[in-house]
């Protein structure tokens, strides 16, 4: 039975996952600027960008968490699954997410801030 409203598991749900793609941006940035690739400026830049958005929705996504006394606690992990407890104002609900969903969550975010980041920004389309 569900503890938390859907709203609220949405958030931590979220909040969960975007902190593993901001992981796997600081990973594959570090691995990047290494890189033997003649030209990597784009995309580094391109990382850096994902990076600043994915941090910056964390860090409201935070917020809104402490408003709602909620916090994403990591119970247990095995080859093929990954337990999470979402605590909300007192009520938990355990989640459990099969290893290979948790990837395409986060490759989905990935490509979500993909786009956010190619996206012109409102001032430079006045600069045109």
């Amino acid at each position: 039975m569900r503890q938390l409203s859907e709203e609220e598991s949405g958030i931590a749900s979220r909040f969960l996952f975007l902190s593993m793609a901001i992981i796997v941006l600081h990973q594959d940035g570090s691995y990047m600027r290494k890189s033997p690739i003649k030209i990597k400026e784009p995309y580094i830049e391109l990382i850096e960008k994902m990076t600043a958005i994915a941090v910056n929705e964390r860090r409201r996504l935070r917020q809104k968490m402490h408003e709602l006394n909620m916090q994403v606690m990591k119970l247990n992990q095995n080859d093929s699954f990954t337990s999470y407890l979402f605590i909300c104002q007192g009520r938990e609900e355990k989640c459990n997410y099969f290893n290979p969903i948790i990837r395409k969550k986060v490759m989905n975010i990935l490509y979500e801030l993909m786009q956010r980041a190619q996206q012109p920004s409102p001032s430079s389309a006045a600069n045109i």
